[in-house]
């Protein structure tokens, strides 16, 4: 093994990360004990040996620790392969539950010792509000405006079981009342034996999916996170927020429900033929039927909990009335209105689960006479006559409570829970609409010229004539589109229009993209009189596409039929999707990122034009490779006039669980979203170099050289198709359960035809993590070959003083962080062309060493991190237990590949992908 880590370790231990190292020490040790009573001493032994000579190589760097680990691994017979992967991965999953918990503890520490607000706090944007006196009323307008939604997509690399993630909240549970109770010996003691039952559990639960996943178990895995966190986390958050403007401005605010989760997941055609149309009706009725359950759950609550008696309190004269309407007659609740009118509200919820057609058990037998609630305004509307009769009589702790709580929860999540969006490919549309043309008696569409589809389209369009009342004439692909189509309707009927609210155009180049979709949405009758009931979204993913993107937007806006649809109908509104991962996959890091930035520029140049509103959607991944990294960085290094108050993200994979399992986590990362949008929103800073022309030269003439490295790698390097397939697990990822979703959007093996997605968790599986990096080091030693000095210290500047190029470096920091070429090298040798191995790995190796040494020259650091010490202790603590599970990973696909289709093999490669995936803690 190579040295290759460029982290300086920890030389000591912080005192306030002593309960770190303390927690990863028991639950190590609770591991061991477990590993000791199921599988024998001589395992527990043989796994500790390797533990131990992982940690040693880790911290010595030196080769002969590396060999000496080698040695031990490639002794393993099978079974024992099995063990020591599964031992490793569980040690990986519990020290990031570990860590988990010491972030939350350091964030308590912090608030406790009255300590300057941290960075992603509401409460440090409102000091720095303050700072540049805005006052109340510029917060109301940020807020009257704002729509912040993070939406949740079905990831085809998420590895993790629901079991295993569920096993993991209460060990996670019991961890945290370690460290918050003030436990007796006995109760320690009874803590650590429950700690010991589940990570027994988890030892004995199998890793791995037997089945593939169906779009029903991503819909189902999605929903976990509403029970988890947003249900009951998302309501305490509006109260919270509350509360500190309330302080902070000394005036009552009563927000708005601008802050959204939304999904895919049911709703995303492109790619995957699994969704249909009756996937996607059933996707609505389990979001309806999950927000209805709650209700249900905590109005029972609150009925059992409000017994106040009107003989000693004095209630208003509507709840009287509410109360004396309820179906709960029973004569001991006589003088408790409050029981009587939460029963009330109870058996109304009952009749709209009926009445929607859900299957939600209750509690209380509920007569069919009962009405139920056309619409969740009218839910709101009588939990309003509670709260307000409470607060008459001065009960404040109540109305603000679990009942105001409840009254957020309904008016956030309505009766339809998420927003869901369609999305599809361009290339459908265009083939659904020339059916539909040709059976109207135009068969020409798909030959016309862009200027002639338009013509046609708004002809049609502006008609307004059904194109087709049957479906049977229509071919398989386009007769499912039209019943989707159908389908969304009838979402919109039941569950109302908040329930699908978009519609996502994957790979949209043209004008006509957009008026296809328009003229489906009118056949289906959500396109009426004018009135369009669904926003339609173009997605720009590719290079070209973003370069092309403002273009097609000025040109849709000069059509003044579209310009009239949007104001009559959008709010005058016009959301636009951009791909982080198509155009990284397509033009490398550095490049996509910059070509990102100037989209959005241009787009916002564009929107002004027209004097319509712009509303961003950032289809960003979990790894950098694929536009993922810190939030708050990442939305306060957005250009000028591009946030505006409105952002939609999508969240994915690993990231989903890391960042909401966990409530409190959970809630933390949801501010941060509502903070950064905030404050790049209403913050002037003057020091930010945003549009400085220097600066955009620089960043132009090194994406050029980037895109140009990285498309002669990938694209014009022979061999390089074969070198990828042979150094990656691409294809074994393809044979675990892990998505609905296929890799590649055609059978065949074109780097162009794979999906971002198990494109960049193979890299990342290897260590080479090369789409977070490649391009950027032979770019920048250029720029400095042909400017010397004087444009290495522009580069300095502009990391001092530039958002944008700041973040860049500090995502690709991380990136690197986390690579390792002695690891890779491993993988390359899986390559069977000896000199195409050595050709290619070599320009990877050299591109890597340029990338590391220009940015330490930019940064002026002297080594990866330096600046980022949580972030290097966490790898510091987690790295010894993933290597391990590399090299076994490597050892294992040279036997699979050599012919050894023995099952335990397969079994431990699809076992070192889980784990290393966990231990990463980001997949793709």
């Amino acid at each position: 093994m190579m040295k290759t880590n460029l982290i300086a370790a920890p030389t000591n231990i912080s005192s306030k990360d002593a309960p770190l190292r303390e927690d990863i020490r028991l639950l190590g040790r609770i591991l061991g004990d477990t590993l000791r009573e199921q599988e024998g001493e001589a395992t527990y032994e043989l796994i500790e040996s390797i533990r131990r000579a992982a940690v040693q190589f880790r911290k010595s760097q030196d080769d002969r620790d590396g060999e000496k680990l080698e040695q031990m691994l490639d002794a393993l017979s099978p079974e024992e392969t099995l063990l020591v992967v599964r031992a490793f991965s569980y040690f990986s999953q519990l020290s990031n539950i570990a860590e988990d918990l010491h972030h939350n503890r350091r964030r308590r520490a912090h608030q406790k010792a009255g300590s300057r607000p941290q960075e992603g706090s509401l409460q440090l944007v409102l000091n720095h509000a303050h700072e540049q006196k805005l006052d109340a009323d510029a917060v109301r307008a940020f807020f009257d405006k704002a729509l912040i939604s993070p939406v949740l997509t079905a990831h085809p690399t998420e590895v993790q079981r629901k079991s295993i993630l569920n096993c993991q909240l209460v060990i996670s549970k019991l961890l945290a009342d370690r460290d918050r109770l003030d436990m007796t010996p006995e109760e320690l003691d009874e803590n650590e034996e429950t700690l010991h039952r589940f990570v027994l559990i988890l030892w004995s639960t199998r890793m791995l999916r037997t089945t593939k996943l169906k779009v029903e178990d991503e819909v189902n895995n999605g929903l976990s996170f509403y029970d988890y966190t947003f249900l009951r986390e998302i309501p305490k958050l509006y109260g919270n927020m509350e509360k500190q403007l309330e302080k902070s401005y000394g005036q009552r605010f009563e927000l708005p429900p601008f802050l959204r989760v939304g999904s895919w997941i049911g709703g995303d055609r492109d790619g995957n033929p699994f969704v249909t149309h009756e996937v996607m009706l059933d996707a609505a009725k389990r979001h309806s039927a999950t927000a209805l359950e709650y209700y249900m759950s905590e109005t029972n609550l609150l009925s059992a909990r409000l017994s106040l008696s009107n003989r000693l309190v004095d209630i208003s004269p509507e709840l009287t009335d509410f109360a004396e309407r309820s179906p709960d007659q029973a004569e001991s609740r006589e003088d408790e209105p409050y029981r009587r009118a939460m029963l009330a509200i109870y058996a109304r919820l009952v009749a709209t689960t009926e009445h929607m057609g859900h299957r939600v058990h209750h509690l209380h037998p509920v007569a069919k006479t009962i009405q139920p609630y056309a619409k969740a305004e009218e839910f709101i509307a009588e939990l309003d006559i509670v709260i307000q009769s409470l607060e008459r009589h001065g009960a404040f702790y109540l109305s603000r409570g679990r009942m105001g709580e409840l009254r957020r929860a309904a008016e956030v999540f309505g009766f339809h829970l998420a927003p869901l969006d369609m999305r599809q490919h361009s290339g459908v549309h265009e083939q659904v609409v020339s059916e539909l043309l040709a059976a109207a008696g135009n068969p020409d569409y798909a030959k016309q010229d862009e200027a002639t589809r338009r013509t046609t389209l708004l002809a049609a369009l502006q008609a307004g004539k059904p194109l087709a009342a049957e479906l049977d004439g229509f071919s398989p692909l386009v007769r499912g589109e039209l019943q989707i189509m159908r389908a969304a309707a009838e979402i919109h009927s039941r569950f109302g229009h908040n329930a699908l609210p978009n519609y996502i155009i994957s790979k949209a180049d043209a004008v006509s993209d957009v008026l296809e979709v328009a003229l489906m949405l009118q056949q289906s009758g959500l396109l009426k009189d004018g009135a369009l009931q669904v926003n339609i979204i173009p997605l720009f993913e590719t290079i070209d596409d973003l370069r092309g993107g403002g273009t097609i937007m000025n040109e849709l806006f000069s059509l003044p039929w579209y310009r009239e649809l949007l104001q009559k109908s959008r709010n005058n509104t016009q959301e636009v999707m951009l791909g982080y991962s198509d155009s990284n996959k397509d033009g490398g890091y550095l490049t996509a990122n910059w070509e990102l930035y100037k989209a959005e520029l241009e787009l916002v140049e564009v929107f002004n034009k027209h004097t319509v509103e712009l509303r961003l959607f950032h289809g960003r991944g979990g790894t950098v490779g694929r536009g993922g990294g810190p939030s708050y960085q990442a939305i306060l290094a957005q250009p000028p006039g591009s946030v505006n108050a409105q952002i939609r993200i999508t969240e994915q994979g690993e990231v989903i669980s890391s960042k909401y399992s966990d409530p409190e986590i959970g809630r933390r990362n949801l501010e941060i979203l509502v903070a950064a949008t905030m404050e790049a929103t209403l913050m002037d800073y003057p020091h930010n170099a945003d549009g400085n022309p220097e600066f955009i030269r620089i960043m132009e003439a090194m994406s050029l050289d980037a895109i140009a490295a990285y498309r002669k790698l990938v694209y014009e390097t022979p061999g390089f198709k074969d070198f990828f397939f042979a150094a990656t697990p691409i294809r074994e990822i393809a044979e675990l359960n892990i998505g609905s979703r296929p890799s590649s959007r055609k059978a065949m093996d074109r780097i162009e035809d794979l999906r971002a997605i198990p494109w960049v968790f193979s890299w990342g599986l290897t260590r080479m993590l090369l789409p977070g990096w490649f391009g950027f080091g032979s770019a920048v030693k250029k720029f400095i070959e042909r400017e010397g000095q004087a444009g290495l210290g522009q580069l300095r500047d502009m990391n001092q003083n530039w958002a944008f190029f700041r973040g860049l470096l500090s995502n690709m920091n991380m990136v690197l962080s986390k690579t390792d070429m002695g690891i890779a090298s491993r993988y390359a040798e899986l390559v069977p062309d000896a000199t195409l191995r050595a050709t290619i790995f070599g320009m990877i190796e050299q591109e890597w060493q340029d990338t590391v040494d220009m940015l330490l020259k930019i940064t002026g650091a002297s080594h990866l991190l330096e600046d980022n010490p949580t972030f290097a202790r966490s790898l510091t603590t987690r790295t010894p237990y993933i290597d391990p599970l590399n090299h076994l990973q490597v050892a294992l696909l040279h036997r699979h590949r050599n012919g050894d289709d023995e099952e335990k093999v397969k079994r431990a490669i699809h076992l070192t992908i889980n784990g290393i995936a966990a231990g990463m803690r980001n997949s793709g």
